[in-house]
C-alpha cells in the first residue's frame, strides 16, 4: 500500500455566525474558559438574578426564608423616598465635579511625564503612588488630615493665624473634599492609560507640523487629542461608571453625613440592604440604579463610537 493511500483521519468542523471552527479546539478552548465560567456564574449572575428577584419581594436580611411578593410596592416607594433623590442628587454633583477634574488632570500629567526630562521616571511613580494605596487607607489618611480637632491641616492654619475649619463636617465643603481627594487618589491610573495612548502617537507627525510651522497648541489639538481619542473614550467611560459606584470615601469619611450631604447612591442601597436589613428594596433601588448607569455609559459609547469614526 503506497503512502499517499492512507486517509488521514477527517477534522471535524462546524460554522457559526459564517466562520468554521474545529470541533476540538473549541471543546479545549471551552475547558481552560471552564473555571471562569463557574465563577461568573456564582458570583456575578446569581447574585444578578437573585437581585432581581428579590426587587419584586419584601425580604428581609434576617427573614430570607419568610419573602412575600408584593408586585411593584417596592419601586412605587422608591419615588416618593426623599433620601434617596437626596442621595441621587449627591450622586450627579460628585459626577458632574469629578469626572471632568480627574480626566484633565490625568490627561496633563501624562503630557508632562510624556516629555524628555530628568527625573521622569520618579515623577510617574510619585503621580501614580497613591493608586496603589486602597481607597480605604487613602481615606483614613484624610480623616486625619482634616481632623477639626488636631488635623495637620488645622494645625497649620492655626500657626498662620487663620480659624479652625470643619473641613468634613461642613455640609458644603464635605462633598468638594470628597471630590478633590478621589481625583488625587485616581487620576494616576488614567495617567498611564492616557500615557499608553501617547506613547503611540508617530513622532513623525509632529516633525511634519513643526516643519509646516504649528505650533505646540496646533500640535496638540490638530494631532494629540485626535490621535488618542479612543484612549480618551476609554477613559471617559471607565471613569463615569467608577464615579456613579462611589462609596468608599462617604462610608469611612463622613458616614453620609452631614445631613446626608455626602450619602451616595451605592452607599444609599448598602445601608438599605445591609444596616436596615431591608433586602427587597435595597434591591429595587440596585435594578433601577443599574438601569439608569447603563443606559449613561451605552449613549455616550454610541456617541464616541460615532465620533471616533468621524
Amino acid at each position: 500500500m503506497s503512502v499517499s493511500s492512507v486517509k488521514k483521519p477527517k477534522k471535524m468542523y462546524f460554522r457559526f455566525m459564517g466562520k468554521s471552527y474545529r470541533i476540538s479546539d473549541t471543546i479545549i478552548g471551552y475547558t481552560f474558559l471552564l473555571p471562569a465560567l463557574i465563577l461568573g456564574i456564582i458570583f456575578i449572575i446569581m447574585p444578578i438574578v437573585i437581585s432581581l428577584a428579590y426587587a419584586f419581594t419584601d425580604a428581609n436580611l434576617l427573614k430570607l426564608n419568610q419573602v412575600n411578593f408584593v408586585g411593584l410596592k417596592n419601586f412605587e416607594f422608591l419615588i416618593s423616598d426623599e433620601t434617596l433623590w437626596q442621595a441621587f442628587k449627591n450622586t450627579m454633583e460628585f459626577v458632574i465635579k469629578v469626572v471632568p477634574l480627574q480626566l484633565l488632570t490625568a490627561l496633563g500629567l501624562a503630557l508632562l511625564v510624556n516629555k524628555k526630562m530628568k527625573g521622569n521616571t520618579f515623577f510617574r511613580w510619585a503621580f501614580f503612588a497613591p493608586v496603589m494605596l486602597s481607597l480605604a487607607v487613602t481615606s483614613m489618611l484624610w480623616i486625619n488630615l482634616l481632623n477639626e480637632q488636631d488635623g495637620l491641616i488645622n494645625a497649620i492654619l492655626t500657626m498662620i493665624g487663620l480659624p479652625k475649619e470643619k473641613f468634613l463636617g461642613d455640609p458644603k465643603m464635605a462633598m468638594d473634599l470628597i471630590v478633590l481627594i478621589s481625583a488625587w487618589q485616581g487620576a494616576g491610573y488614567q495617567m498611564l492609560i492616557f500615557l499608553s495612548g501617547l506613547k503611540n502617537i508617530p513622532k513623525e507627525m509632529y516633525e511634519a507640523a513643526s516643519i509646516d510651522g504649528a505650533n505646540k497648541r496646533q500640535q496638540f489639538f490638530r494631532i494629540t487629542l485626535p490621535s488618542i481619542r479612543p484612549t480618551f473614550s476609554f477613559v471617559l467611560i471607565t471613569m463615569l461608571i467608577g464615579a456613579f459606584r462611589l462609596i468608599t470615601q462617604p462610608m469611612i469619611m463622613t458616614q453620609g453625613g452631614p445631613i446626608n450631604k455626602t450619602l451616595t447612591m451605592s452607599y444609599y442601597i448598602y445601608q438599605q440592604g445591609i444596616t436596615y436589613r431591608d433586602v427587597g428594596y435595597s434591591s429595587a433601588i440596585a435594578l433601577v440604579y443599574t438601569i439608569f448607569m447603563a443606559t449613561i455609559a451605552l449613549t455616550l459609547r454610541k456617541i464616541t463610537e460615532k465620533d471616533n469614526t468621524v
